[in-house]
Formats: C-alpha cells, structure tokens, sequence
C-alpha cells in the first residue's frame, strides 16, 4: 500500500448513519487511522435497520460508509468504558461526533472533558442545525435540513408538489464539509499546536449549496421557483427530449449557442427576438425548449449527443444506475466502482473515492469492520 496523504492521523469515530460516517470514511480513505466507537449492544444504527439487508453480519447501508475503519465497542456510560474512551483521546489526533447538541457533556466525551486530557486534539462535530441558535435542538435529518434551509422550494417541475434532492445532500454536503474542517484544522495546528474545535450541520451544508439561488434572490428580490431540470443563470442548460429519450446540454453562453443552433440546423435562431441574448433566452426558457425539442425530435438520444459533441456543445445521456455501475465505460476506467474482500459477505462493491492524489492516493485497506472486530487489537495498543 502506498503511504496515504493522511497516515500518522488518529480519527475516535463517535458518529452513526450518515454525515459523520461519511466524513470519517473521507479521512480513512486518504490513510487515516479510524477507530469507531460503538455501542457493544447494537453498534451504529445503520448495522441492522437500514437499507437493503444482507445474509450476514451487516446491512449494506453499513457497508457503503464505513470501509477503511477499525470497529471498537465502549459502553460511554460505564466507568470502564469512558476510562477507556480516555485514555485512547490521550493519544488521538481527531475526534468526530454526531449526538445532539448536549449529549457528549452528558457522557463526559466533550471537547471541554477531552481537550483538558489533550490540547493538540481537533474535535468536529456534525448535527442537524449546529451547536446554538434557536433550531440546535431538533433532531438532524436531511429531509427536514432540505425543507428548511429552502432546498425543497426549489426542486421538481414548476407548479409540482415539493420534492428533496435525490441525493441526500444535506448529510454528505456536511459529511464533506466536516471532513475539509477537519483537514483545515489540522493544518492551523501545525503552525500554532493547538486543537480546536469544528462543527457544521446539515442545515447550513445545504443552505451553502444555495449558491444560485441566493444570488438569485438577492439581485432580483424575487423568491426563487423550482426550474426542473433548467438552470437558473443561462440557457438553454437542461434536459430536452429526444426521438427515444432526453438528453442534456448546456449552451450557456453566446459561443455555446451559436455552434447549438448551427448543429441543430436552426439558423434563424440566434436573430429570434426572443432569443437573442441570455437575459433573453431566460426569460422564454419554455418556448425555447419547445423549439428544440421539436428539432431533437427526428433523431435518438445518442445520435444526438454524437453529433453535439462533435460541434462541440457539451451534452449526455441521461442515463439510470445499472448503465452507469455495471456499463459506463469511464466509470470502469476511473476505477469509481471498486471491490473489497469482506470476512462475511465475501467480495463486496463500493463506490471508489473521487478524491485523486498522485503521490498519497486514496485506497480500499480494510473492509468495513464487523462489530467489536479490533476492541482488543485497539486497546492493547494504548498506553496504561
């Protein structure tokens, strides 16, 4: 294995489902020690009641998140185990939680308790709408975070009923978040040798995506709608159908446009007064749609996207997961689907990691950890 880009850093992993087991994946990806802590009754939630069941030990929810971990099980509410929690803090670099705002002080592993027993420590945590304000103590769930940070208002088709993202981006975008944090804060301690504390949420993770449509807001005063597919500073820029399908293409500026109209045959196009410039085009995005559709219309999906690309108009295929796991030749060619010896399941398929460094490259190490796996191993490594 080669040398990973964060070898030498000690991760206690205090999180369950999701965001937190995301971030702390990211970080054992690039090499990083992570050391999950677990309840010895149940573990992390997702090991049992999420997703889609295997004929094992594991849930497959469990086996997408947690690869590259060791899997330690302390009861934190026992003398023993916090003891123990303790004495592996002492040593460690990092600490990742997800409890609700108030829970660790409870238990006696908050960044107070636990950067007294170690000043370089970096303590990340990640909950619903963050450590204060008035939302702190609801629960975090990235349905709601999408509801109310404004996701939702602007996702589907005009005039549809309200529907979240397809992707949970609440939880990964505070996954991610967290984890670039953390790598920050690591950082800032070699200068200084100091830990800190980092915390984000999935409230403010998606609210942070809503890079357009702020901007949208705020230069206009007008609440932004949800556009289905379309862009909200230029088209065209969407899904458009074809003789057998959709594709998707984005002629977003005056360049882009001209070599659209020129490959679609459509000449007078760029002098329609509806047409003219973006500002233009925006504004009748739905009749412009029509008119390219209508032109799409006469050949497939795939001839088309051949022949955009070729005028050079960036365009693709919609395509579904089976084409894109089991068919996409690019995926198989990046390496984004992986494979994994697992001491239960046998050969398991993950995602790869999207993250590319030449010299200290992401890596599948270890195989997501069964409960309580390296308990001992872990513990006999630290100091009396």
């Amino acid at each position: 294995m080669a040398e990973g880009a964060l070898d030498g850093l000690r991760v206690l992993d205090l999180t369950q489902v999701m965001a937190g087991p995301f971030c702390t994946m990211l970080l054992a990806d690039l090499g990083a020690d992570v050391i999950k802590i677990e309840n010895p009754a149940t573990g992390d939630q997702t090991r049992r009641s999420w997703g889609y069941a295997v004929t094992g030990e594991d849930s497959r929810a469990f086996l997408a998140l947690n690869r590259n971990k060791r899997s330690v099980c302390l009861d934190l509410k026992s003398a023993q185990g916090l003891a123990d929690f303790h004495r592996l803090a002492r040593s460690a670099d990092i600490v990742v939680e997800n409890f609700r705002p108030g829970v660790t002080k409870r238990l006696g592993v908050d960044y107070e308790t636990l950067s007294a027993l170690n000043p370089r420590l970096i303590y990340a945590s990640v909950s619903g709408f963050g450590q204060t304000g008035p939302y702190a103590d609801r629960p975090g769930y990235d349905l709601i975070a999408q509801a109310m940070s404004g996701v939702m208002s602007i996702t589907g088709t005009p005039g549809g009923v309200p529907v979240k993202c397809g992707l949970p981006v609440g939880d990964l975008g505070a996954g991610m978040f967290c984890a670039f944090g953390i790598v920050a804060a690591v950082h800032a301690r070699e200068r200084n040798g100091r830990g800190q504390q980092v915390e984000t949420s999935l409230f403010e993770s998606a609210l942070a995506m809503s890079v357009w449509e702020s901007t949208e807001y705020w230069a206009t005063g007008e609440v932004p709608q949800p556009l289905g597919s379309a862009n909200r500073m230029s088209a065209p820029y969407q899904a458009l159908r074809t003789k057998d399908g959709y594709l998707t293409l984005g002629a977003n500026n005056e360049r882009l446009w001209q070599r659209l109209c020129a490959a679609l045959e459509l000449p007078q196009l760029p002098a329609d007064p509806r047409f003219v410039t973006n500002t233009d085009r925006m504004k009748h995005r739905d009749e412009l749609a029509g008119v390219l559709e209508e032109a799409l219309a006469s050949a497939t999906t795939d001839e088309w996207v051949d022949r955009l690309l070729a005028a050079g108009v960036p365009a693709g295929p919609i395509r579904n997961y089976r084409q894109v796991l089991d068919e996409d030749p690019h995926v198989r060619a990046r390496g984004m689907v992986q494979e994994l010896d697992h001491p239960v399941e046998g050969r398991v398929r993950v995602l790869g990691s999207p993250v590319r460094l030449s010299g200290t490259p992401a890596q599948l190490r270890r195989h997501p950890p069964l409960l309580g796996e390296h308990t001992e191993e872990v513990l006999s490594e630290q100091p009396s």
